[in-house]
């Protein structure tokens, strides 16, 4: 099934989204400065036997955005919870990647209604993350690792998102995660962790998994950050096979 691309005006903002595949909803919420055509590999794996939602948050991809907003990941939750409800989508199973897994972190302790279960590929999450400028030398020492078809899309969307906002939502990160904030979340939780990533590495997803009731870890040996596009079969299926053991 070919993608299908939708647009709403949400919070005044006119936000883009693009489904693909039939099944049980599930929505993609990219990472910092990603767009959603980052994630188009890992849809169509996941399409097989899901309608996947892939979203682009405000000022990210095809979405608008304001100088002003968002530049802190409670914009970002906020947001996301709006659109969810607007394009009918509340009660779903959410596909966090990189910050967009704290962004769905965070949406399932203060929206509490809007996930039914939490897929967190890569995710950040916990004020322990180092410094921007610690996290921005660990990303160039991942880009190598990266498949080459992703450098120019990725690069296309960092520029749409503007150095200023990434700087300042990556900021934000070091600030806004907190132990009783993952332990307020209680739904179904995947965590994904790719054994070569070098910007979220493995002791920080062990450190969310003890903080979150009953999250479960998958590794998956030579996955990169993005592993969403260089390992996007071992990541539907772990996927997969965990929302159909939940029987969603």
């Amino acid at each position: 099934m070919t993608a299908r691309a939708t647009f709403l005006t949400v919070n005044g903002l006119r936000t883009h989204a693009w489904r693909r595949g039939s099944g049980p909803p599930l929505v993609i919420v990219p990472g910092l400065g990603c767009a959603s055509w980052m994630y188009a590999r890992v849809a169509r794996e996941l399409g097989r036997t899901r309608t996947v939602f892939v979203y682009d948050p405000p000022g990210h991809g095809y979405s608008e955005g304001r100088h002003d907003y968002p530049v802190c990941i409670e914009h970002l939750t906020d947001h996301l919870a709006a659109w969810l409800r607007q394009a009918g989508l509340e009660g779903v199973s959410i596909f966090g990647h990189s910050l967009g897994g704290e962004v769905m972190f965070d949406l399932a302790a203060r929206y509490a209604s809007c996930p039914t279960a939490l897929i967190a590929c890569a995710p950040t999450g916990i004020p322990e993350n180092p410094s921007v400028r610690v996290q921005l030398l660990r990303l160039l020492l991942d880009l190598p690792s990266e498949r080459l078809g992703l450098l120019l899309p990725g690069l296309r969307a960092y520029t749409h998102c503007g150095l200023r906002r990434m700087l300042l939502l990556a900021r934000d990160q070091e600030v806004h995660m907190t132990g009783p904030l993952l332990g307020r979340i209680e739904v179904p939780t995947l965590l994904l962790d790719g054994l070569a990533d070098h910007v979220v590495q493995s002791w920080t997803v062990t450190r969310i998994q003890a903080d979150i009731p009953d999250a479960v870890v998958r590794q998956i040996p030579g996955g990169t950050h993005a592993l969403t596009d260089t390992h996007p079969r071992a990541v539907a299926r772990y996927t997969l096979d965990f929302l159909e053991q939940l029987g969603q």
